[in-house]
């Protein structure tokens, strides 16, 4: 029995991984890595693509509000499948793009498909899954990201000098489909609804629990609204900088590569937070921490306004790691935390959304002060003014997040 309970809450901590993992292919900071590539053929401007791909990624989080909430009505297996076959369409198609209107698709479906579906999949089945350990789950799943953040850009550096970039997204597409859905099987076609991580006996006779929010409910609280500045923050600015890297580094006359090998300490310092992160909501809770979330990123931003060595590159990218860590598993625990867990794929799918967006946002709004004439370190003042207030917000707020408690009468 022990050694069932062991496999079973394993399992789904690697296919959280795994997904988490492969959805860096639809993440900014993997299709950053093409934008050279993909303005030099199609011949726009900065602008122009910041503009399209801002467009594709908010209509991409619309459709995540449906597509995401139907996690909560269809077995985990048969979900996971249909995300995976839909990234695996996403990249063979990216590969035959060569106007505006096929690369609108394209950054479509790779954002819908992978930064929306492959990431919610994961971190909807593990909140949902675990309770006393959630923190620590959501930490481990989470390094899949990591480790995609800290190999996937050198690697694709390195493939594409040899490599035509179409031809390597077919690669990709190969490389989903043969691994992804075998994987999910062995790993998730037991997981239904009403599973839960298996514990001693004790922890299952508590008398209280916490209320399950509908969506409808959410979206009438008033905290719901003082909570998502803060939390929108790390979206927004992490996605202007990387999916723009390449002005960065021109701006600041920085190697070709500073950013590429800054983020292998933007991945490292990722995942050190999310194993300390992990480990402070399952003690703290998530609503506690959530108030010092952003406090790196803000001095990151201060680095990147007034430092021009190139070794500032890694600093302000190691800050934004640690944000990174903690957004990754503040965002999946804090909805469970104080919305409960019935509800959570429609709740999660609205939030993820919602993150998405920003980095709509992010791209078209970075895209159009570059193409005005703005400096980096112009955009990083702006941002650290945003994040300076969304950090207000929660402070003068911290005391209202608290979920409902309901009493168990059996």
């Amino acid at each position: 029995m022990i050694i069932n309970i062991v496999r079973s809450n394993y399992k789904i901590i690697i296919f959280g991984f795994v997904f988490t993992f492969f959805s860096s292919i639809g993440q900014s900071f993997f299709i950053g890595l093409f934008n050279a590539n993909i303005r030099e053929e199609i011949n726009i401007s900065h602008g122009e693509f910041g503009g399209l791909y801002g467009v594709a990624t908010l209509c991409s989080s619309l459709v995540l509000v449906w597509i995401g909430k139907k996690i909560d009505d269809v077995k985990l297996i048969h979900y996971s499948v249909f995300v995976v076959l839909f990234l695996c369409f996403a990249s063979i198609f990216f590969s035959f793009i060569n106007n505006i209107i096929l690369l609108f698709f394209g950054i479509f479906f790779l954002r819908l498909s992978g930064q929306g579906l492959m990431a919610h999949t994961a971190s909807t089945a593990i909140s949902r899954y675990f309770e006393k350990r959630r923190g620590k789950a959501l930490s481990y799943i989470w390094l899949g990201m990591s480790l995609g953040e800290f190999l996937l850009p050198v690697i694709i550096i390195y493939l594409i000098s040899f490599i035509y970039w179409r031809e390597l997204w077919v690669y990709i597409s190969i490389t989903v489909l043969l691994l992804l859905p075998f994987f999910s099987y062995l790993t998730v076609k037991d997981i239904n609804f009403y599973s839960r991580e298996k514990l001693s006996t004790k922890n299952f006779k508590k008398k209280i629990f916490t209320k399950s929010w509908k969506r409808s409910e959410v979206l009438k609280d008033f905290k719901f609204y003082t909570m998502l500045p803060n939390l929108l923050v790390p979206s927004f600015i992490i996605t202007g900088i990387v999916i723009n890297q390449s002005f960065i580094i021109s701006s600041k006359e920085w190697g070709e590569y500073a950013i590429a090998k800054a983020f292998m300490v933007y991945s490292f310092l990722t995942v050190l937070t999310l194993f300390v992160s992990g480990f402070l909501v399952d003690k703290f809770s998530s609503k506690k921490i959530m108030s010092f979330l952003n406090i790196p990123l803000l001095i990151g931003l201060i680095v990147l306004i007034f430092f021009n060595s190139e070794f500032s590159a890694f600093i302000f990218m190691g800050l934004m790691g640690v944000t990174n860590g903690l957004t990754n598993v503040l965002l999946s625990s804090l909805w469970a935390e104080l919305y409960g867990v019935n509800y959570l794929g429609s709740i999660k799918a609205l939030t993820g959304s919602l993150m998405v967006f920003s980095t709509a946002l992010a791209t078209a709004t970075f895209g159009l002060f570059i193409d005005l004439g703005f400096s980096i370190e112009r955009i990083a003042f702006l941002c650290a003014i945003y994040t300076s207030i969304s950090i207000l917000i929660v402070f003068i707020f911290r005391k209202s997040y608290l979920p409902v408690i309901l009493k168990n009468k059996t």
